[in-house]
């Protein structure tokens, strides 16, 4: 029977856990597809939201990041803390506390934590069958019987115990503190303090000495009580499955060629799976523009047809073509970080990291940059050291990501000779190659003077990183983060890139300029932008261009080019009058660019040394307004995300200008 409509209520649950719990699997096994991103109020970072139908009302789920402790020491941890120890933590009605059936002793020290904050909650012992397998006997009814909430065995991989959770919920309550002061006095003065709830006694009582050591040595007395049932045999023949493999894959030789390897096969399934879905992409945007100026320009007129198919659908278009190749990446990150590879991937790239400032930590945001910086750039959220993330941050944007790819192609094919080097080895690849090493050299050299330069050196801890076992990766729970996180990037990337298309499309479009009689429409295009506010700016910075081989028109291109690096391609088609639905690919662009003479001397424009000055450049040049944005957002700082933006100007303007006066000098001018 259906409850009367006023009986219906919507009830707040947050899913608390440490990392590789599972948490996520369960979130998603709770709210399938009714996903997206949400804010808390006061919190100044995202965490996941889902919904999921009861019978008495809407169940909204937050799945917070995964923290060891309510006292943070990364960023993703202190999300937590926010959450649940500040006013937007008032909003949630139930914790659902995760914890890993075969790691409780590590699992059960936030769980002790989130005793002491009063909320109601319930706990769900996950991953039960691989403990059920192991042998290992899990003491739930004993954790039940020590805190009087629910406590629920799931496996959330399958669904097994779902149901059961939400049950439990309506059984939710608070717990009373469970941990005990061996020092008596201490006690006592915990005990007798007004505060609602142990945490906030605890924080009255920070400045007594020893608390700390104390504190932690109570709450493990406790965890030792706990897991008096547990057989230690069982959960060491659990790890040591994962352990003989680890003999291979953390060797000191195979461990290496493995990464490479994978590494390998991963951006080889990037570049060769996102082509086709790229271009159907492009094709699809160009239709898209093609059929509004056909069915609704005549009512628009031209301006407004050129506003929404120049300055919206091509901005945002130029943003969703790169969404196949993030996925992808994406994708396969999710399928490792399930299996548990990634976090041998971190130990296994710590140390080469760690010469040059970074560590294992930085692993993972700096192989999300390859795709895109935006991703990279938030991902360094689960670096706990400050200077680390900070360094990450800064370096992360000169990993060649997807957007440069058309610039490199566009010049490379027209210019580079197609000339075999070796068998299956040509010259365009090789000058491709070295663009991709030449971005991985350059952040190591600026992480390498950064951390050398810092006034305490020396001071990034030790990488303690937790192995979990391996285990079968969710297809469905990697999915449906590809769908939150592809979403999350659209929402970023998209909006950023769209209002400066649109500001750029204003800067390229007027003054408007009457068409002569006779005049071709390309031609007129060209007139148009030489003449615009954008043209205007190109001759106005030439002299300052000139010294690295532009001319005003390269000038306008990599003016416009800030929007996103991509632009730069479709600029040019318009100033060499072939359109600005040009792309790498077309061979009226290469031609009118090696056709290209100056006026005043009559030697080519786009020489070698040209060319590689432009190579040089993108490298290193942070061509991005929503990279720009996003960094911002995550150092929490304009003068960070100016001062980056300047400082690889300024370093992409010497590479170029070092690569084309040498070049001219050995007579590639």
């Amino acid at each position: 029977m259906t409850p009367p409509l006023l009986a219906l209520r919507e009830r707040q649950v947050a899913l608390v856990g440490n990392p590789n719990v599972g948490k996520s699997t369960l979130f998603n096994a709770l709210t399938g597809l009714r996903q997206r991103v949400a804010n808390f109020p006061g919190v100044t970072v995202d965490v996941r939201e889902g919904s999921s139908a009861r019978p008495d009302g809407l169940l909204r789920v937050f799945d917070l990041p995964g923290t060891y402790s309510l006292r943070p020491n990364a960023a993703d941890e202190a999300i937590v803390a926010k959450v649940l120890l500040g006013p937007a933590g008032d909003s949630l009605d139930v914790l659902v506390v995760v914890l890993d059936a075969t790691n409780l002793r590590r699992n059960l020290y936030l769980l002790s934590e989130v005793v002491d904050l009063g909320r109601p909650f319930v706990v769900a012992l996950n991953m039960a069958d691989e403990a059920r397998r192991a042998g290992v006997s899990v003491p739930r009814q004993r954790l039940q019987d020590a805190l009087g909430v629910p406590v629920v065995e799931t496996v959330a991989s399958t669904g097994e115990g779902v149901e059961a959770l939400r049950a439990a919920l309506d059984g939710a309550r608070p717990a009373t503190r469970v941990w005990r002061f061996a020092d008596e006095a201490l006690e006592l003065q915990l005990s007798g303090c007004a505060a609602a709830n142990p945490w906030e006694s605890l924080r009255a009582l920070d400045g007594h000495e020893g608390l700390r050591e104390q504190e932690v040595a109570g709450r493990y007395a406790w965890i030792n009580e706990v897991l008096l049932g547990a057989d230690p045999e069982a959960l060491a023949a659990l790890r040591s499955r994962s352990e003989r493999v680890d003999r291979y894959l953390l060797h000191p030789l195979l461990g290496p060629l493995t990464f490479l390897l994978i590494m390998g096969g991963l951006f080889q399934a990037i570049f060769s799976g996102a082509g086709p879905l790229m271009d159907g992409i492009e094709a699809g945007f160009g239709w898209l523009g093609a059929a509004f100026e056909a069915n609704l320009g005549e009512a628009f007129g031209p301006l407004a047809t050129s506003l929404v198919v120049d300055g919206v659908i091509g901005g945002v278009g130029s943003v969703i073509v790169f969404l196949p190749q993030i996925l992808i990446l994406f994708f396969f990150i999710g399928l490792l970080e399930d299996t548990g590879y990634m976090s041998r991937a971190a130990f296994l790239v710590d140390r080469p990291l760690r010469a040059v400032g970074l560590s294992g930590r930085s692993f993972i945001p700096l192989l999300s940059s390859f795709a895109c910086a935006i991703p990279g750039v938030m991902a360094t959220r689960t670096i706990s050291n400050r200077f680390e993330r900070w360094l990450a941050i800064l370096v992360a944007p000169l990993m060649t990501c997807s957007a440069r790819l058309p610039v490199y192609t566009l010049l490379i094919a027209a210019f580079v000779p197609d000339r075999s080097l070796l068998p299956g080895v040509g010259l365009q690849g090789v000058v491709m190659l070295g663009l991709y090493l030449s971005g991985i050299a350059s952040a190591v050299f600026v992480a390498f003077v950064m951390s050398r330069s810092r006034k305490q050196r020396g001071r990034l801890l030790p990488l303690v990183v937790e192995l979990p076992p391996y285990r079968r990766p969710s297809l469905l729970a990697t999915l449906l983060k590809l769908r939150v996180r592809g979403g999350d990037f659209l929402k970023r990337a998209g909006t950023v890139i769209f209002v400066v298309s649109v500001v750029l499309w204003v800067l390229m479009t007027f003054p408007r300029q009457a068409k002569p009689a006779g005049m071709s429409d390309a031609e007129h295009q060209a007139l148009s932008l030489r003449e615009s506010y954008a043209g205007r700016l190109g001759h106005t910075i030439e002299p300052v261009v000139r010294p690295l081989g532009y001319d005003w028109k390269i000038g306008v291109g990599v003016i416009a080019s800030f929007a996103a690096r991509e632009v730069f391609v479709g600029t040019m088609g318009v100033i060499y009058s072939v359109g600005d639905d040009a792309d790498e690919e077309s061979m009226d662009l290469r031609q009118a660019m090696q056709n290209e003479r100056d006026p005043e001397t009559g030697r080519k424009v786009f020489s070698l040394a040209t060319v590689f000055s432009l190579l040089a450049f993108y490298v290193f040049a942070l061509q991005c307004g929503a990279t720009v944005a996003v960094v911002k957002r995550e150092a929490k700082s304009w003068a960070f995300a100016i001062g980056q933006l300047l400082a690889f100007l300024a370093l992409a303007y010497c590479a170029a200008f070092v690569v084309y006066q040498s070049m001219c000098a050995l007579g590639f001018g």
